[in-house]
């Protein structure tokens, strides 16, 4: 139940997040500053976050707190900037609150972060394509909050995984941060020139939607390594090479997204003690790597192989954290 409250609340909060940037009638250059500015704040404040909440606990009251956060943003006769910065702090705060319910709660599993993670795709796209309906959203935002308020906290964290103790895994946590901002810049860089109509952005992320979603499964089913090894290069492929065809692009796009939760789950692994923050890294990570990925204009060879390089990063950052981490667990088994 605490699973499908905060995935209903994920689309929820995303969704009208958006729809506030884009329902208040900013156009041009003050519509492009609050988008990056919300951006910012939304997912750059992440790991801080995460830190903050795995130091104080009450990630119910962090979710609370985030729903009255994005409700007010959104529904507040204040200036633009003021609701974007309601909107983009309650966005963060419910993005690692939730993420660490579902990592404390997920039994040694990777299937729930990425039922978790994957109903933001079609808020944002609702948000962006349909911004009229932010009162609905809000009522509806509202109902989960009386719903997770008077809700008790049945079950407590179960199974943590991975390593307990010792030094800080340093080399592994860094390259799979660095893994998920690579991986925004070759993602960003190609351009679907399909991608014409509010249909093929629906059918995008849906794509997206699977992917994330099937990722979890995917790892609990197969591990990280293969798990990686059957998603990254034909992902790179399909992307680099094919992105003037949509099927492959999508199918693309549906690999790619499914080590989003190998990702997330390999660092909260890594940082077992540390869930806010091991969620809110990849986050942190991922922003900048996504704005340095619009600057980046190249065709061509030059644009296969830059893709194919920094997916090809992900892919080693996956395996060596996943060699690292069974070399570890196989030393404390002795």
């Amino acid at each position: 139940m605490t699973l499908l409250l905060n995935s209903l609340a994920h689309f929820l909060v995303d969704a009208l997040c958006i729809t506030t940037l884009f329902s208040a009638g900013a156009e041009g250059e003050t519509l492009l500053t609050a988008v990056l500015f919300y951006n910012t704040l939304a997912f750059s404040t992440q790991c801080v976050v995460g830190l903050l909440i795995d130091r104080f606990g009450g990630c119910k009251g962090c979710e609370l707190a985030a729903f009255a956060l994005v409700i007010l943003g959104f529904a507040l006769p204040l200036p633009f900037f003021l609701r974007v910065a309601l909107v983009g702090a309650g966005n963060s705060l419910f993005h690692v609150a939730a993420g660490t319910v579902t990592l404390q709660r997920s039994a040694g599993k990777a299937w729930q972060l990425g039922v978790f993670v994957a109903p933001g795709a079609f808020g944002v796209t609702l948000g962006t394509l349909a911004p009229r309906f932010g009162w609905i959203l809000s009522a509806a935002m509202l109902l989960c909050a009386v719903v997770l308020a008077f809700r008790k906290d049945g079950g407590a964290a179960l199974a943590k995984p991975g390593r307990e103790g010792g030094k800080f895994p340093l080399l592994p946590v860094l390259l799979l941060t660095f893994a998920v901002a690579v991986r925004a810049l070759g993602g960003v860089a190609v351009s679907f020139p399909w991608k014409q109509t509010a249909l093929h952005a629906v059918l995008m992320t849906f794509f997206v939607f699977a992917g994330k979603s099937a990722g979890g499964f995917v790892c609990d089913r197969l591990g990280e390594k293969r798990s990686a090894w059957l998603s990254i290069p034909l992902a790179a492929v399909c992307i680099a090479f094919f992105s003037f065809s949509m099927p492959a692009s999508l199918l693309g796009q549906f690999l790619l997204n499914l080590t989003m939760p190998v990702t997330l789950w390999l660092l909260y692994r890594l940082m077992p003690d540390a869930p806010g923050f091991a969620f809110g890294l990849a986050a942190s990570a991922l922003w900048p790597g996504t704005i340095a990925g619009y600057f980046i204009s190249l065709s061509g060879p030059w644009l296969w192989a830059f893709v194919i390089g920094t997916f090809g990063f992900g892919l080693i950052a996956i395996l060596y954290a996943s060699a690292y981490l069974n070399k570890h667990e196989w030393r404390e088994s002795r």
